[in-house]
């Protein structure tokens, strides 16, 4: 079991393929390790084990044959599943069919084992709502493993499952891959459907996963992407799969780089060294490698993705009060979410409409700057994982949502600008600071060029190979 564990989901099939192993001792190989880890690090927050053991036999045609996965706590419908996506007031929420994103994977042969633990509704760059309590960072158990797909990050990292699912609003994939030691690509908008239940009006999310290679990542894209009817939003198909990018010849690539944030926030000294090193060692794989970065302003960025983001859970929190009732949701809501859902609640359609506009000329901006590179390298992060509780989101006060929002602008001071513009974008964990923390590297790239990134991540792996670097509690 130790040994299944420390394999990739690609591997992990293969062993089902060839008759080596049955789906059946994958799913046991990973609810022992989920039974023996998962008290410590609190990542899983529903269990689907008499399903996943009584119908162990997956389609024999799908990539993951057999292969466990966590489905994580928001957005994707799981049929006969929990589904409070991080909240109090949907504690007893189950959802009645799944999404198309999750039939999706049980095609791709995946076993669904659990849920993983997630912010209330996907708010926050870290994962510890007050439902389920905290997720902790398998480096160290005292830090956070960012948000807010932390808890499918926790799990991946400690070898619980291979990859799980993830979504990414504002780099809710990368935040956790970088903070977590993985690989996390968020792709581009529309590339993978939300529906047939939600939609996204403001075009910001991305669903796909956290896995520990980057073959995982390609071949689960290819598994799930694809546009399906009624989406807002849809990307031209790729030229060829995106699993045969992995190992392909990237070619030269203009790549530019940047240490410093747009809205001026500090970048810590080992993030900027991490983004210092991921430079240097892309010269060294034969790129053009040069500083640059697009003339945005970053505070006036800053203050639309908030508003959006505050009109945003205010949409939320509205759709919640009208099925399980105001009462009962305003009382049952985290502090944070409450006083974001005021301050969206304040905007008017005008307001709105001005804020929308704003990110789209900004938007513009990036998209001119990306035409004269191939990939923009940056931190993933402003700082290295902080401790559990650093963002303050449960205690109440008067200025609560501007210092929590406050002080995730200063952890996460580049990914959001992917979701804005809807771009391709991938966390690589190719750093270790001195504390033994990993420390993303953030790549962009052009709308619909995922297969760039798969190109270089495969580079990049091959030449700082990190699927064998495993944190404590994973040894």
């Amino acid at each position: 079991m130790t040994e299944l564990a420390r394999l990739d989901a690609t591997a992990q099939a293969a062993l089902v393929r060839r008759g080596e192993a049955t789906p059946a001792e994958l799913i046991a190989a990973a609810i022992a390790r989920i039974e023996r880890v998962n008290p410590t690090l609190n990542a899983v927050i529903a269990k689907f084990y008499d399903r996943a053991q009584g119908n162990p036999r997956a389609p024999t045609m799908g990539p993951f044959q057999g292969v466990p996965y966590l489905v994580k706590d928001v957005l994707a419908r799981v049929a006969g599943a929990p589904a409070t996506a991080g909240s109090a007031a949907l504690a007893d929420n189950i959802d009645e069919r799944d999404s198309e994103l999750v039939a999706r994977m049980r095609r791709a042969g995946l076993v669904l084992i659990g849920k993983t633990n997630t912010p209330e509704f996907g708010l926050l760059p870290t994962t510890e709502p007050r439902l389920f309590g905290p997720t902790r960072n398998p480096w160290n158990p005292a830090l956070s493993p960012g948000g807010s797909s932390g808890g499918s990050a926790a799990a991946v990292a400690a070898r619980l499952v291979p990859f799980a699912h993830a979504n990414d609003g504002g780099g809710s994939i990368r935040i956790p891959a970088s903070c977590c030691g993985l690989f996390g690509l968020k792709p581009s908008r529309g590339r993978v459907p939300l529906g047939p239940d939600r939609n996204d009006l403001f075009g910001i999310v991305a669903e796909h996963a956290v896995t520990i290679s980057v073959r995982d990542s390609a071949a689960l894209l290819d598994a799930t992407s694809g546009a399906m009817g009624g989406e807002a939003f849809w990307c031209p198909a790729p030229t060829r799969p995106f699993a045969l990018e992995v190992g392909a010849p990237a070619g030269r690539l203009r790549i530019a780089w940047t240490a410093r944030a747009p809205a001026g926030t500090p970048i810590h000294s080992d993030c900027a060294a991490a983004v210092e090193d991921a430079a240097r060692l892309c010269e060294t794989l034969g790129h053009e490698v040069f500083e640059g970065a697009p003339a945005l302003d970053g505070e006036k960025f800053y203050r639309a993705f908030v508003d959006l983001w505050a009109v945003s859970c205010a949409t939320t929190v509205d759709v919640v009060c009208d099925t399980r009732g105001r009462e009962r949701t305003l009382a049952a809501i985290e502090p944070f979410t409450r006083a974001l859902w005021e301050q969206g609640r304040r905007m008017d359609a005008v307001a709105h409409t001005r804020v929308r506009e704003t990110l789209a000329n900004l938007s513009r901006k990036l998209d001119r700057f990306m035409a004269g590179v191939d990939l923009w390298l940056t931190p993933t992060l402003g700082h290295p994982p902080p401790p559990l509780g650093h963002f303050g989101h449960l205690a109440e006060s008067a200025d609560l949502a501007e210092r929590v929002l406050a002080r995730s602008a200063e952890f996460v001071p580049f990914t959001p600008l992917a979701n804005i513009a809807g771009l391709p974008a991938m966390s690589v964990p190719l750093h270790w600071n001195a504390h033994g923390l990993p420390i993303g590297a953030h790549f962009m790239a052009r709308l619909g060029e995922e297969a760039t990134l798969f190109r270089l991540a495969a580079q990049l792996e091959h030449a700082r190979p990190w699927t064998g670097r495993l944190p404590p509690i994973a040894a």
